[in-house]
């Protein structure tokens, strides 16, 4: 497949950057526009904490069924005009396609019925884990693991899919020492060297399957790259400023799925959608306040912002006094939207109004917030996208978030103590001193990176 190369912003004006408007939206089959001016719910739900084989598929599939069946019926009493159901798969079930394809037919035939007998516009995404690591990968693209991911895709995609996403893991070994040690250097060098190559495989070959079984090849996620980060940084293991650096340098890693065919909608948990909305105008998916049931952050209100759906991340299967997690889940979704939806009703300045607000409640507060403001995004994004080649755009993520979070704190726009600023220089300085080209970085690096079998990414 030929890369599509973005070159330039698909916005210009931040007053046309807005939830719920995407500059291409994707119309599935049952009509249901996203990006295309109404916010929708996706949901997204697990299991309780259980044993998942042969013995327990039983109640695995009884268990999705009452899940669904439960949100479906909230979503009528609701009045929501339509929603995404995610599944996305545990191990389990990729390194056994016929589970997951078990339990994503169950979902799809559930949503199926509610849709026709409530004119309810429903649809489902399949995320298959990404089982490409451990001892006994053989290669990234390629032998057992490859396989039975491609199995898990094609056989959803049969039994009903709309939308094929993952959160593809390429280079995380390395990044994840990068983040222990807030190394930068090595963190370039997994998302130039090893995740964007990566991406490139492998959303070639996602997309082939979603064109051959007439699905939407939607999107990824650097959840487990920039989210590690989050997570670590509210902790206080790692500083913020490492954090918001990271989340704008992985836009350009996950920018590449749709160079090579996603249209979206882009993956909730992957916060640096908001860049690839600003470079490729495709229809994202958000999580912020309601991804709280998985994990805490500092960005939720200002996650909000861009979304074409609103998401929570994935809600276990447990009882609390309202009911089962996964329907409260959804009605906090379903009010949000609605109350999204009824200020975009009211006139695009009242949008505008709602966006800015739910802007400025964050930014302030947290580097990662302010790196996720709309009008911060759009003006990264300009730059990042006039450098040729992923490492220079990592490189120039990397420069231009540091002097912008720098100029935030000197002008009273963002609040930073005496550690980060420090962490700020350090950074600084290690970023500057990065080299020229991608093979000299790949040089010094190699021998640092443990984790890291070379062969599997075809690096000599």
């Amino acid at each position: 497949m030929a890369r599509q190369e973005f070159n330039e912003t698909a916005y210009q004006d931040i007053n046309n950057f807005v939830y719920a408007n995407a500059k291409n939206p994707v119309v599935l089959k049952n009509g249901m526009s996203i990006g295309g001016g109404t916010l929708y719910p996706e949901i997204n739900f697990t299991l309780p904490t259980m044993m998942i084989n042969k013995d327990t598929m039983p109640d695995v599939i009884r268990i999705y069924t009452e899940m669904i069946t439960e949100i479906c019926e909230r979503a009528k009493e609701l009045h929501v005009p339509g929603f995404v159901a995610e599944i996305e798969t545990l191990p389990q079930m990729t390194f056994h396609p016929e589970w997951g394809i078990e339990v994503c037919k169950t979902v799809v035939d559930i949503v199926a019925e509610t849709s026709a007998k409530n004119n309810l516009l429903g649809a489902v995404r399949i995320t298959p884990n990404d089982i490409r690591e451990g001892r006994d990968l053989e290669h990234m693209w390629h032998g057992r693991h490859w396989d039975l991911m491609t199995q898990a895709f094609e056989g959803c995609a049969n039994v009903g899919a709309d939308m094929l996403a993952i959160e593809s893991v390429g280079g995380k070994e390395v990044h994840d020492e990068a983040t222990m040690y807030c190394d930068i250097k090595k963190a370039v060098f997994a998302l130039s060297a090893l995740s964007c190559p990566d991406m490139g495989k492998l959303w070639t070959h996602i997309t082939g399957i979603a064109d051959k079984t007439g699905t939407v090849s939607a999107g990824d996620t650097a959840c487990g790259f920039a989210n590690t980060a989050m997570v670590l940084a509210d902790k206080q293991y790692i500083p913020k400023v490492y954090s918001a650096i990271v989340r704008v340098m992985t836009a350009v890693r996950s920018l590449v799925a749709v160079e090579y065919g996603a249209k979206g909608p882009h993956k909730d948990c992957g916060y640096e959608g908001v860049y690839v909305k600003a470079i490729t105008g495709i229809p994202i998916s958000m999580e912020g306040r309601t991804s709280a049931c998985a994990h805490l952050s500092p960005v939720g209100n200002v996650a909000a912002c861009l979304a074409d759906l609103w998401s929570n991340e994935s809600v276990q299967q447990v009882k609390l006094l309202g009911g089962m997690a996964p329907t409260i889940s959804f009605e906090q979704l379903a009010y949000d939207c609605r109350m999204m939806n009824t200020a975009s009703a009211r006139g695009k300045d009242t949008a505008l109004l709602m966006r800015d607000i739910l802007a400025d409640s964050d930014s302030k507060l947290d580097p990662q917030a302010y790196v996720l403001r709309p009008d911060v995004v759009l003006d990264l994004s300009k730059e990042i996208v006039k450098e040729d080649g992923y490492y220079n755009r990592i490189k120039k993520a990397a420069s231009l978030t540091l002097s912008t979070l720098r100029k935030a704190h000197e002008d009273g726009e963002l609040d930073l103590d005496e550690k980060e600023l420090m962490w700020m220089d350090n950074i600084g300085e290690d970023v500057a001193t990065l080299p020229s080209d991608l093979d000299k970085l790949t040089e010094d690096m190699l021998p640092q990176c443990d984790a890291l079998i070379p062969e599997r990414y075809d690096l000599k």
